[in-house]
């Protein structure tokens, strides 16, 4: 492999010479070879669009430091780091300085030496020019706001709202559907099979509500506030510049953070947000759960659903086949939640003007995002939007309820509606041969006052 020689405050150190990263990167890169999870590409990528929105607000504030031919190398390069085109000049691991000063420089080192290139000479430098008017203490959290608000906006929330879709067209479909209810794994009154797929539909709608009520501080940015919140060395109006053109270039309404003490340490906007993403996860698992038990069997469990046969399920039994998507997606809720702890934990860590966990908490963050996105557009395709209900089983199942004696309640009363459950039971016979039996009712009035499919 070939290196050239690149040089920080420290001295000299030997980069590959096909990376544009420089000295801090590479230092970076050789002190923390630590697992091996990179820095998340959503934070590489924010990081594209918030350097250019620092040079279009220096341009503006100080255009005698910014010029027009620096703005235009930063700005090129910078779209380039935000597309993901320069993904593999950023090799930094979340291990590193709990700040991510060493993913900042990584940016600030690969724009600068990829922006001299475009301008065919040494324009830029990553400190004075690329890092100009900020500091990585509130250039990281801009950049975890960033790669927050975009994931949950562009990634997470449409799948979210394509498996909503996906469950009012079941609703659609099996509105005439009636089938018995359960609670606590035991058999209870008669349900549309409608009405229980629209809890499932609220199960992401209230979730997509916490997290749309989440944003708003998600939207708001630490960039201004430089070393400690106080914005030394940041022009005056640099802030509220910079938030302006960071909405231009994502399309979404970015603010400069009121108080720049508390957005540069404190992580609770984070924390709130993935609160929002462990409530979908909880719900998800429960959603995810109810499909596997209906569809269970196909003989010898519930069977009230049947769900797509996506791949073989054994290597030993042929022709089983099982319910894998509701599997993944609940493996997924349960690292979300897992996450959780971690973001919460990690935001609590905050030292006087800084927290130093910022790395592990983005990380964790972006995952769930990541995950459940992934994990829903999965569900819906292959599972959800395959659901079909068996109605055959589902009338069996209703008719077979001891459950149905609660509309029996109004007619012959609690205790009555009870010893005849128990003497339907111990005897296998149906509830209208126990309550006649019993003298309750005549099978002429039972036959008046019992209609299982009224009572949904």
């Amino acid at each position: 492999m070939e290196y050239r020689v690149e040089r920080d405050s420290m001295g000299e150190m030997h980069v590959p010479a096909d990376r544009y990263w420089g000295a801090q990167t590479q230092r970076s890169y050789q002190n923390f070879r630590i697992g091996a999870e990179r820095m998340p590409l959503e934070i590489v990528h924010a990081f594209g669009i918030l350097k250019k929105a620092a040079a279009i607000a220096n341009h503006a504030l100080c255009p005698e430091r910014m010029t027009d031919e620096k703005l235009a190398a930063i700005a090129q390069a910078c779209d380039e780091v935000a597309s993901g085109a320069l993904d593999d000049h950023f090799p930094l691991v979340v291990w590193q300085t709990g700040s991510g000063t060493q993913s900042n420089m990584n940016a600030n080192e690969v724009i600068a030496n990829r922006g001299n290139e475009i301008a065919c000479r040494r324009l830029l430098h990553p400190n004075d020019d690329v890092n100009m008017s900020q500091s990585s203490n509130d250039t990281f959290p801009t950049a975890m706001h960033i790669a927050a608000v975009l994931g949950i906006e562009d990634r997470l929330m449409p799948q979210m709202r394509r498996l909503i879709e996906t469950f009012r067209r079941l609703e659609a479909e099996n509105a005439d559907v009636v089938k018995s209810g359960r609670t606590h794994l035991q058999d209870a009154t008669p349900i549309r099979f409608s009405q229980e797929i629209s809890g499932w539909r609220g199960m992401v709608e209230t979730p997509l509500e916490m997290l749309e009520a989440a944003l708003p501080a998600l939207r708001r940015l630490a960039l201004g506030g430089t070393a400690v919140g106080t914005g030394l060395n940041c022009p005056k109006g640099f802030a509220e510049a910079v938030a302006r053109a960071v909405s231009a270039e994502t399309g979404k309404a970015f603010v400069s953070a009121p108080n720049k003490f508390h957005a540069l340490t404190a992580k609770d906007a984070l924390v709130f947000a993935h609160g929002a993403l462990k409530a979908l996860a909880a719900n998800l698992m429960k959603v995810a759960n109810d499909v596997r038990w209906l569809a269970s069997g196909p003989r010898c469990g519930l069977g009230e659903i049947r769900i797509p046969e996506n791949e073989p399920g054994s290597s030993i039994m042929p022709g089983k086949v099982n319910p894998t998507q509701c599997e993944a997606l609940t493996m997924v809720a349960v690292q979300v939640m897992a996450n959780d702890v971690a973001v919460g934990m990690a935001a609590s860590q905050g030292n006087f003007e800084l927290n130093v966990f910022m790395p592990v908490c983005i990380y964790n963050f972006l995952q769930s995002v990541r995950l459940l996105a992934d994990a829903i557009a999965s569900f819906n395709d292959h599972c959800a939007s395959g659901i079909v209900a068996n109605r055959e089983r589902m009338h069996q199942n209703l008719h077979n309820s001891l459950m149905l004696v609660t509309a029996l309640n109004p007619y012959i009363g609690y205790d009555n509606a009870a010893r005849t459950v128990k003497k339907a039971y111990a005897d296998n016979i149906s509830l209208k041969e126990a309550c006649v039996a019993l003298g309750y009712l005549t099978p002429e009035a039972f036959d008046e006052v019992f209609h299982p499919e009224q009572m949904a």
